[in-house]
């Protein structure tokens, strides 16, 4: 598949790149047998599962939202069978009304939803520009001191990056005038020869008539030109008019309590939203329905996808997230899939309760890594595991063992294993899975190839669902010990993420290992070996 990356000057051209095909499904396939970097999904099934039944596991998708009807999810989407279908009441009485697939966090009882929204920081520097624009440095404490540096800081980060994306500007009536290049000629499947007859007297429809030409001389058509730079070009105009614009605040949409972190009965009953593009790849990720014939296949049988969502197009918020995995655990998840991170955090605290709940109550989190090609500390990359306060006398728990942190593997072997994109650490990063060039379901009965920790979560998540499928009396802790101690550990080096500096691959996560399925359920079995009174469900795997 080729990109179109755009440069934006007086007149608009494109730079075309291309990327090594990759096999079908080869997230799924084995290192081994297919000497491709999968996870031994296909292996397992066929040497493992063949048989055997399991335990239906709900996996929680905070994300955008989820596409309830696509081919892939409709069978697989939790129900909530104690509520009766749009009527308007909350039948279960769980504060939620008609809360039949999920929940969406970022709504209102009028249907109205959010859709974009800032980045972290650009909300933090709204919160404090009051306090510090005018301020004496001088006549600060300590603790003001730090804010009114964090302020300064996020105000030339914010000048920076609209600066950066000020382009959205010029992308517009180029997209304008591709849109008009086809009406123009008025019919379908233009052809180099259509082009090259088109006449105007508009001198940029004239020339982004040239610069299409050029492209489909390359092999592409008129369409997928129109494709790609609608999405640049709302790749570029959110960041400038909605990420990085302190002057836009969607919050009273919602209409809830902000500043309250308690207050939770909220939002409305459209999982979907306004663009499920990330969240359906997502949840196909986990478990695309592996019988209904198509070539896209999910890791787990045995799922239901639950969908919450708390993932706008910006920056998801504290709260919301907090509220949503508590609304996960409450709702029956056993596992909550978290692909979604940002710089700053708001309230962490508030966030931190919900991880310490979903912990006693043994619910796995599943968080991605992020694609920043950087090395994440507790301080650069929220969520985390890592908790604010340690607990009375600063006695409690550090970390939460609930929780696995996710990078990304390329398909290829050798020194491109590691996704180019991936975050790393040695202490912050778990363990690491395929995340690149993944064909995955996306809204409204579509398929996207796609790249991100974002899919590499996911596939992790889906691990963990066979996991407590077939071996239900496992816990959240030891399903992620599990996980990691059976990765595969491959020797040598790899290009580091965000440079070209050659490292140890098991230099980039705590495990050192690349997830594999076939390895952790027998890695599970030989668990339940050793334990008594097994249950029948325990001895799937021989």
């Amino acid at each position: 598949m080729r990109k179109i990356t755009m440069i934006v000057l007086a007149c608009t051209f494109l730079i075309v790149t291309s990327l090594s095909a990759q096999p079908e499904n080869w997230f799924n396939l084995d290192p081994e047998d297919d000497k491709v970097l999968g996870i031994s999904t296909e292996r397992m099934y066929e040497k493992l599962i063949q048989g055997k039944i399991g335990k239906v596991v709900i996996v929680a998708v905070l994300d955008s939202g989820v596409d309830p009807k696509h081919k892939e999810l409709k069978e697989i989407m939790w129900v909530n069978a104690d509520e009766i279908p749009n009527n308007g009441l909350d039948d279960d009485k769980n504060g939620y009304i008609d809360d039949i697939h999920g929940w969406n966090f970022l709504g209102n009882a009028k249907g109205e939803n959010v859709h974009h929204d800032n980045l972290e920081m650009t909300r933090i520097y709204r919160k404090l520009k009051p306090k510090y624009e005018n301020a004496d440095s001088t006549k600060l404490t300590k603790k003001q001191l730090v804010e009114f540096r964090l302020y300064h800081q996020l105000a030339k980060d914010l000048e920076i990056n609209r600066e950066k994306y000020k382009d959205a500007t010029f992308l517009e009536p180029f997209y304008k005038a591709l849109v008009s290049l086809k009406e123009l000629i008025g019919k379908e499947n233009i052809s180099k020869e259509d082009i090259e007859g088109f006449e105007t007297d508009d001198p940029l429809v004239a020339r982004t008539a040239n610069v299409a030409l050029q492209l489909i001389e390359q092999g592409y058509t008129l369409d997928g030109i129109i494709e790609e730079v609608e999405e640049q070009f709302d790749y570029y105009n959110a960041r400038l008019n909605f990420m990085y614009n302190p002057d836009f605040d969607p919050r009273s949409i919602i209409g809830d309590d902000y500043d309250n972190p308690n207050d939770r009965n909220y939002g409305n009953n459209d999982v979907k939203g306004p663009d499920a593009f990330h969240g359906t790849a997502v949840a196909g990720a986990i478990a695309a329905n592996r019988n209904n014939g198509t070539d896209v296949k999910g890791v787990a049988n045995n799922v239901r996808i639950m969908a919450v969502r708390v993932v706008p197009d910006g920056d998801e918020r504290d709260k919301d997230v907090a509220n949503a995995i508590r609304y996960a655990v409450d709702n029956g998840a056993s596992i909550i899939n978290m692909s979604f991170g940002k710089g700053y955090s708001w309230d962490k605290k508030a966030v931190d309760k919900a991880v310490k709940y979903a912990a006693k109550k043994d619910v796995l989190l599943v968080h991605a890594a992020g694609n920043d090609g950087k090395e994440n500390f507790p301080n650069n990359n929220f969520p985390n595991d890592q908790y604010e306060k340690k607990g009375f006398l600063g006695m409690g728990k550090k970390y939460a063992d609930n929780w696995i942190e996710v990078g990304a593997l390329s398909w290829e072997t050798g020194e491109n294993m590691a996704a180019s994109f991936s975050n790393y650490s040695k202490q912050n990063v778990d363990v690491f899975a395929p995340g690149v060039r993944m064909k995955l379901p996306i809204q409204d009965d579509k398929y996207r190839v796609m790249d991100g920790t974002s899919f590499a979560a996911p596939v992790v998540s889906g691990v963990a669902a066979m996991l407590r499928s077939y071996f239900p009396s496992l816990t959240a802790k030891q399903v992620k010990e599990i996980i990691m101690e059976s990765s595969i550990r491959p020797k040598g080096t790899v290009i580091q993420p965000g440079s070209d500096e050659l490292v140890p691959f098991n230099d980039l996560s705590v495990s050192g290992g690349m997830v594999n399925v076939f390895n952790a359920m027998i890695k599970a079995n030989e668990i339940q070996g050793k334990k008594k009174n097994k249950a029948t469900i325990e001895k799937a795997i021989p």
